[in-house]
């Protein structure tokens, strides 16, 4: 790997690439509407949608 020139570029691009995933989905977290997660934490729960056979 030391042979291959500009390959010390990659372990940094995904460290940023991690790093802002993870801020964004932080953020998200944090701004997300509470009617919003009560209502998709609901969803295996409801049983309206069930198809019985």
């Amino acid at each position: 790997m030391e042979s291959i020139t500009g390959i010390e570029i990659y372990p940094l691009i995904s460290l940023l690439i991690f790093f802002i995933f993870f801020v964004a989905l932080f953020y998200w977290v944090i701004t997300a509407k509470k009617e919003y997660i009560t209502k998709v934490s609901n969803i295996p729960l409801d049983n309206q949608n069930d198809f019985t056979s």
